[in-house]
C-alpha cells in the first residue's frame, strides 16, 4: 500500500519534471556580508564553526566552492544567530540595528501545477510550519507566498508532500543594496 505522501509525490513528479528548472546559486547562511567574503574567507576556514553551531543541521560546506550553504531537505532556519556568533572570519555578522530583519538570499514560490491545494485538495502542510505567516490562502485553496513577509526560512519546503515549493537564489549584494 502506498502512503499518502508517497501518492502525492508520485503524481507531482511528472508535473515538476515538465517545469523549467533553474540551477540555483548557493543559499547562504543568514547575516552574510556579501558573496565576495564567502568566496575569499570561507575556503580557508578550518573550524567550520557555522556548520557545527547550527541546531537545525541545515548548514553544510559545498564541496565545489568550500563555502557554507543551506539545505532545506529536513528543516529550516530559525535565525537563532548561532552561526553568526560562531563565525571566526566575520563573514556572518549580526546587524547592530535591532530594526533590521534577518533574511536569506532566496525568494520562494509555489508551483500551481504541483500543489495539490491548487487542484482542490485540502492541504495546508506548508502553512503550518511558516514562522512568518507568509503563506496565505485565497479561500480554502490556492496558497500563495507573500514575499514581503517571507524571510525564506525554508521550513515549508520539507513539509510540502508534493515538493511544490521551490526557490530562486538572489545574489546577496542585491539584497544588501535594498
Amino acid at each position: 500500500m502506498v502512503s499518502r505522501r508517497g501518492f502525492f509525490k508520485s503524481i507531482a513528479k511528472p508535473l515538476r519534471q515538465s517545469e523549467e528548472e533553474e540551477t540555483p546559486l548557493l543559499i547562504r547562511p543568514p547575516y552574510g556580508r556579501g558573496e565576495s567574503l564567502f568566496q575569499s574567507e570561507c575556503p580557508s576556514c578550518e573550524s567550520q564553526a557555522c556548520v557545527t553551531s547550527c541546531d537545525e543541521k541545515i548548514i553544510f560546506i559545498d564541496k565545489d566552492t568550500k563555502t557554507p550553504t543551506l539545505t532545506f531537505a529536513k528543516n529550516g532556519c530559525t535565525f537563532c544567530d548561532e552561526c553568526a556568533i560562531a563565525c571566526e572570519k566575520d563573514v556572518l555578522q549580526l546587524e547592530e540595528e535591532e530594526s533590521s530583519e534577518p533574511y536569506l538570499n532566496a525568494i520562494f514560490k509555489i508551483s500551481l501545477e504541483a500543489c495539490v491545494a491548487h487542484h482542490g485538495v485540502i492541504c495546508n502542510a506548508c502553512k503550518e510550519p511558516c514562522i512568518d505567516n507568509a503563506i496565505l490562502f485565497n479561500g480554502m485553496f490556492n496558497p500563495v507566498i507573500d514575499n514581503e513577509m517571507c524571510t525564506a526560512c525554508g521550513f515549508c519546503i520539507s513539509r510540502c508532500p508534493t515538493q511544490a515549493i521551490s526557490y530562486r537564489v538572489i545574489p546577496q549584494e542585491e539584497i544588501l543594496l535594498n
